[in-house]
Order: structure tokens, then C-alpha cells, then sequence
């Protein structure tokens, strides 16, 4: 499923709710720093726009956040801007969009179906896999790079 990422998972967690997803989100959003990357993986229904929800608040947006399946990319301004992907129609051809205008800058990148670009594409990123288990979701961390592993080891503090 994925194109050669080389990352082990570390951490999972489980929401039980809709409200418990966003939650984490919020806890993600608030570690977030510039040039952070995310890559949400799970399948379709799984809670990937849910995450970015309490992403964004954590990040202090106001905004209500949507899925960018047919746009692509949608902007949103907060403590730090968030840039939220979905390359599930781009598929094969990362081409069609430019990624280093989203990518390691002054922002927070957070890409649906992430999985589906060669992971040559990226260097420091953070996978997150939702995957449905019951009613709930359990949410995994698969941090490939430096500063994703210290952002999953702050995540983890911060659910204590």
C-alpha cells in the first residue's frame, strides 16, 4: 500500500468517538511546529478530515475545516498556517501539483492519502494510519525522521 516508506510504528492509541478523534488531533495540533509533515492513511471513512479537525484547533484555527478532495489543497491561517492535501486524485502524478510550495516552510503540512506519493518525496514526516476498529478508531504513529519522532514522543506525553 505504501511507496517505500521505511518507518515502524511506535505508538498507537484508540479513540472511541468522533469527539475522542478530534481530541488527539487537538493534542497533535498543539505540538506542531514550522515544516511539519503528516501523512494520514486509512481508508475511506476512517476520520482523516476528523484528525485535521482537531489539528486545526490545536493550531488555533477558527475556520471550519473541510476535505479537500476536489480542490486539492485548502489554506487555513492560525498560530501557524496549515496546508491540508488530499493527492488521492493527483495519484501517480505529484507533478500536477507543486509540493514545495506545502513542504518544509513556515507551515503545518497534513496530506490525505499521502501513501499514495513516493516517499523519495519526502524527508522528515510523520505517518498516521486510522484504522476502524468497532465503533472506535485506533490511531497509530509511524515517525520517519528526527523531528517526527520527538513530535510522537511529545504527542505521547501530552494524552498521559
Amino acid at each position: 500500500m505504501t511507496k517505500g516508506y521505511d518507518c515502524d510504528i511506535i505508538e498507537s492509541m484508540y479513540s472511541r468517538n468522533e469527539e475522542e478523534l478530534i481530541a488527539v488531533g487537538l493534542t497533535i495540533g498543539r505540538s506542531l511546529q514550522a515544516g511539519d509533515v503528516l501523512v494520514l492513511t486509512g481508508d475511506l471513512g476512517a476520520g482523516k478530515t476528523t484528525l485535521t479537525k482537531g489539528i486545526a484547533q490545536g493550531l488555533e484555527i477558527k475556520q471550519m475545516i473541510k476535505s479537500p478532495t476536489y480542490t486539492i489543497v485548502r489554506e487555513y491561517e492560525g498560530r501557524l498556517p496549515l496546508y491540508h492535501l488530499d493527492v488521492y486524485r493527483i495519484g501517480d502524478d505529484p507533478d500536477s501539483i507543486d509540493l514545495d510550495d506545502f513542504l518544509y516552510g513556515d507551515g503545518v503540512t497534513v496530506i490525505e492519502w499521502g501513501e499514495l506519493l513516493d516517499a523519495s518525496l519526502l524527508d522528515d514526516v510523520l505517518r498516521i494510519v486510522i484504522e476502524k476498529v468497532g465503533d472506535g478508531r485506533r490511531i497509530s504513529f509511524a515517525p520517519q525522521g528526527k523531528r517526527s519522532q520527538a513530535l510522537v514522543e511529545e504527542i505521547g506525553h501530552g494524552t498521559d
